[in-house]
């Protein structure tokens, strides 16, 4: 009998076991090794690895709680709904996300590509690297995978039972919590401020209640607007990429959503990237990455008309000035995303390793002031935000506006 027939969380030797049991990818005789490599914030990661053939996988699994915190308990399922949006993905997108070879859901775990030659994107960026086949690649994996889940291009019934397989309400209440509830008020209590900044965020973003009305309004986008079956954690933490390809991982966070919260991932984490590189005075890799950002944008823009224009199948989508109306819905809500992520991730528990890795405190502060500065900026004209280069141009504002301060 076998023993992974109930679930525990396994280590590393129980893991080889597991592979050689459950999937036919190595050779029988294969001397296996594994490792566990994941850094993220919920889940258990390894490679198993044959030296001799230099094959190797990833073997992903859910524990019961979030490795960031034992305080977040979650249901194992989420692996389930990570595989199957994996699946989905690389009908849409194929070659954009790592292919599935199995999903085991008593194990709670998926095994899949190991992507081992390419990089997780954030740790490029913290050397500084350039991806020019980043934005293009990027833009053409929303598309694909965001327009056709919607009620545009779905048919309707088919998508409601859809919705209903990617219903994931503990990984949505993490994000109703960190994203769109925490940073303003600290009511958990688990916010993390350096003390340099503490006075300046209590005034700057918990007394500011303009700013609160407006990501509440977000809040409620987030949670009541089932849009597209959505990435959920699309950041440069969930994306592997090399000179020439790019691979988007972690989908656990799946569910259907505004269009919008992807994108406004995207960009937020680029704006990360460009502070970073800027308080380095990386010149090269501060200009790619602010023209990135703006093809971000302009791109979306254009592959989302184009596809629309060739996918399209509700009749009433198809009214004139409807699809200029749709997109500029998107890209407000990717302005007002954007803004929320900074925030986050400056205030709040789940930091980015592109501002905690600032050693000088007087950068941390100024590069953590830039980032809200222009996230209150984002949140609240919102509406504003039609183009690539209102986001640089907000930006390089942000940056003089601390720079006066400070002196």
């Amino acid at each position: 009998m076998s023993r992974f027939n109930q679930y525990f969380l396994m280590k590393e030797k129980d893991v080889v076991d597991f592979v050689l049991e459950k999937v036919d990818f190595f050779d029988s005789k294969s001397h296996l090794t594994c490792a566990e490599i994941g850094d993220g914030n919920l889940n258990y990661v390894y490679r198993v690895s044959d030296k001799q053939s230099d094959k190797s996988l990833i073997v992903k699994q859910a524990g019961h709680t979030a490795r960031i915190s034992e305080d977040i308990t979650l249901s194992t399922n989420r692996n389930k709904i990570e595989s199957n949006a994996l699946i989905i993905h690389g009908k849409y997108a194929p070659g954009l996300v790592p292919k599935v070879y199995l999903l085991d859901e008593v194990m709670s775990c998926c095994v899949m590509e190991d992507l081992s030659d390419h990089l997780i994107l954030r740790e490029g960026f913290l050397k500084h690297e350039i991806y020019p086949l980043f934005a293009e690649h990027i833009t053409s994996y929303m598309v694909k995978t965001l327009l056709p889940t919607t009620d545009v291009v779905m048919e309707h019934k088919q998508k409601k039972l859809l919705v209903k397989e990617f219903i994931n309400p503990e990984l949505c209440e993490i994000s109703e919590d960190l994203v769109y509830t925490e940073p303003f008020n600290n009511y958990h209590h688990r916010n993390e401020i350096i003390v340099e900044n503490k006075d300046w965020i209590i005034r700057e973003i918990y007394h500011d209640n303009e700013l609160h009305l407006e990501a509440a309004k977000l809040k409620f986008e987030f949670m009541n607007h089932a849009q597209a079956l959505i990435h959920g954690d699309l950041h440069t933490g969930s994306i592997f990429a090399k000179k020439d390809s790019t691979k988007v991982i972690d989908p656990e966070f799946a569910f259907f959503g505004p269009i919008g919260y992807d994108t406004g991932n995207v960009v937020a984490h680029l704006i990360f990237a460009y502070i970073n590189g800027d308080t380095y005075h990386k010149g090269e890799f501060l200009d790619w990455v602010e023209k990135t950002i703006i093809e971000v944008i302009d791109l979306f823009k254009v592959k989302f008309s184009q596809e629309w224009d060739g996918s399209v199948t509700e009749l009433l989508a198809k009214e004139t000035g409807f699809k200029e109306w749709y997109l500029d819905h998107i890209l407000a809500d990717t302005a007002g995303v954007a803004g929320l992520e900074i925030i986050r991730r400056i205030v709040g528990l789940a930091k980015v390793k592109d501002i905690t890795s600032i050693e000088d405190t007087d950068s941390r502060v100024r590069a953590e002031r830039i980032c809200l500065i222009l996230a209150k900026n984002l949140i609240k004209r919102r509406n504003e935000f039609k183009a690539g280069s209102d986001y640089t141009e907000a930006l390089h504002q942000a940056i003089g506006e601390v720079k006066v301060k400070n002196e």
